[in-house]
């Protein structure tokens, strides 16, 4: 039991009292019942993959946006994390594709532009295909240093570059944003440079 409310209270969010609650749920469940459920986590760490070109997660090597012929691939939205491609993707406003940097620059934390996605970006921004760059970052200080700094490493491409449109709160997390503020934002992009003037 204290091995289980261990695990359990090791996931983000998760006090001790709500993994005993968890612990306590499953000891009271049918064995197939919490055996379907572990193997579900078990399935979910070994089949679930990264896509080799955007760094979403998929089941195959690449991802179905990727390989959807609809998708306009002159258009990449770069994003902190996966939760940001489904947040956009329940807007139904954009029809191009995505980049996956996992996470952003923050040296408090340790976070820098290695740490990213951000060599496999120049790499297919040289294959041609990209003609406009979408920064999908959230509105914080360090998604705006990240903005900034792919802003001077993108530069050399010649690529229209924008920016969401800021009906997403300064300091809020894309994720939390309502869908139609979120798809609005993207409507609106705006060119990168005139955010720096701000």
């Amino acid at each position: 039991m204290a091995k289980a409310i261990e695990q359990f209270s090791s996931l983000p969010g998760i006090g001790k009292r709500t993994a005993m609650r968890l612990a306590l749920f499953l000891l009271k469940q049918e064995k197939e019942e919490v055996k379907r459920f572990g193997e579900t986590f078990i399935k979910l760490r070994t089949e679930v993959k990264y896509c080799e070109r955007c760094f979403n997660i998929s089941d195959e090597t690449v991802c179905s946006i990727c390989l959807n012929p609809r998708r306009d691939d002159s258009i990449l939205c770069v994003v902190e994390d996966i939760r940001d491609v489904m947040a956009i993707e329940n807007t139904g406003q954009y029809q191009g594709l995505y980049h996956v940097l996992g996470g952003i620059i923050s040296p408090m934390d340790g976070i820098g532009p290695a740490d990213l996605t951000i060599d496999e970006l120049i790499s297919r921004l040289r294959e041609g295909k990209v003609k406009e760059i979408i920064m999908a970052m959230s509105t914080t200080m360090e998604g705006d240093t990240t903005n900034f700094y792919l802003f001077k490493k993108i530069k050399e491409f010649n690529l229209k570059v924008s920016a969401i449109a800021r009906g997403i709160s300064i300091g809020d997390n894309l994720e939390y944003a309502d869908e139609l503020t979120l798809g609005r934002s993207l409507i609106n992009r705006v060119p990168y440079e005139t955010t720096l003037a701000r």
